[in-house]
């Protein structure tokens, strides 16, 4: 883990997201069998909150990974997308909730333009290279319509970036650095708060934040 902002060239991109890619697909059994049954009520709730206008709402689960949440928002009733880099979690999402999931990496998205009035980003966020992050948060504005609302949870840190357990890669931003970015990628932020609830908070590893899109 390093904090360093040494530029990472076009195929480190390339290396860092098939191995991090590689990871989920090789563990994506396991992954769902130790996190199907994770309450994050919480997290969708401040999603949907926030979202003005008359539901239903068109959601991009950013992330989805097996489906977990994606089935959730359909359930509650909401057109629900999901979205993963992972061809195993896009396969077993898609048998879950029978929802469109878009197979996209995060670093080579192709989303329609004003499409969702919310982005779920629950847990994905923070594998995005600190590099890359405002030209993906630019594109996660445009996907969203006027005054849509963008919900991120990562694993907060000291702004450390690079291998976790050797083969999955993240970014582990503080609260000030997280909203520099999300600030100047056009949105206004709602709030933010930590979890789990109820405990110190060197015992909340999670930083979630609800943001609406500006303009």
């Amino acid at each position: 883990m390093s904090d360093g902002h040494r530029t990472l060239t076009p195929d480190e991109l390339a290396a860092i997201t098939q191995r991090t890619i590689t990871h989920y697909d090789l563990a994506a059994e396991s992954f769902w069998a130790g996190t199907h049954e994770h309450d994050v009520s919480a997290n969708i709730a401040a999603l949907l909150d926030h979202i003005e206008g008359t539901p239903p709402f068109a959601i991009l689960d950013f992330g989805c990974g097996p489906g977990r949440d994606l089935l959730t928002l359909q359930r509650l009733g909401h057109r629900a997308v999901g979205l993963d880099g992972s061809a195993r979690f896009v396969e077993m999402a898609r048998q879950l909730t029978g929802c469109e999931v878009l197979h996209q990496d995060f670093l080579h998205l192709d989303l329609p333009n004003a499409e969702f009035d919310g982005i779920f980003a629950n847990a994905s966020l923070f594998h995005v290279p600190r590099q890359e992050l405002p030209r993906v948060l630019r594109e996660l504005h445009a996907a969203l319509r006027p005054r849509g609302v963008l919900f991120s949870s990562n694993p907060r840190g000291d702004n450390r970036e690079g291998w976790s357990g050797g083969d999955r890669y993240g970014v582990y931003h503080d609260l000030s650095a997280w909203q520099r970015f999300v600030g100047a990628a056009g949105f206004d932020e709602i709030l933010h708060y930590y979890r789990p609830p109820g405990v110190p908070f060197e015992q909340q590893p999670w930083l979630a934040s609800v943001w609406r899109r500006r303009g």
